[in-house]
């Protein structure tokens, strides 16, 4: 079953303006939702109800009645897909799981710089699921998304290497894929609320 939707039958609604925040619509074929019997049904009724609404007399009412109609089916299909990721337990926290082991891959690894941090779309790409898919598995789990795991990551590489070595800030930064010394500081401070300095000054 398919549900096309003209652009134009939403213009000037207030859907028009929500529809973007539906992420399922970057989700990869691969990706689609699962649903239980009960959660069938419920689709099944709602394009039920758009069908027999399109093919009725027209009145000044119709329109909104259908639109009203294809939000709750967004609604329902992203609330499904939220419970996927909770219910699809072992293949959602193997994904997680994956992420990890890239990102100690990547941050382990010498010369850095040419690569800088590793990019969504490139972590998306290597575990074969679309980064909006990714994203969205990540906050449902953890409450963060994917550059925020990168960006933890990165900072707990960079309180190891703050602790446990002599390297000067500066050689840490460019260890870590920055080539400024400025934007390594105030990432840093931003998730630490603490300067590079700051936080190798409180092991002294």
């Amino acid at each position: 079953m398919v549900l096309l939707i003209h652009p134009d039958f939403l213009w000037n609604t207030a859907l028009a303006k929500r529809i973007k925040q539906y992420e399922f619509f970057d989700y990869s074929v691969n990706e689609a939702l699962f649903l239980s019997d009960k959660e069938e049904t419920t689709i099944n009724g709602i394009l039920q109800n758009i069908q027999q609404k399109y093919r009725s007399n027209i009145d000044k009412f119709s329109k909104q009645i259908i639109i009203s109609h294809i939000e709750a089916l967004l609604n329902y299909s992203d609330r499904f897909y939220n419970r996927q990721f909770i219910t699809r337990d072992k293949s959602s926290h193997q994904i997680i799981e994956r992420l990890e082991e890239l990102l100690t891959e990547h941050f382990n690894k010498k010369d850095l710089v040419p690569k800088g941090l590793p990019t969504v779309q490139y972590i998306a790409q290597v575990l074969n699921i679309s980064p909006s898919y990714l994203s969205s598995l990540l906050k449902v789990l953890t409450g963060q998304n994917t550059q925020q795991h990168i960006h933890n990551k990165l900072i707990e590489k960079a309180k190891e290497k703050l602790s446990t070595t002599d390297m000067s800030i500066s050689e840490i930064a460019y260890q870590l894929g920055f080539e400024h010394l400025q934007s390594f500081s105030k990432l840093f401070k931003a998730k630490t609320n603490l300067s590079p300095l700051e936080f190798r000054q409180s092991f002294n």
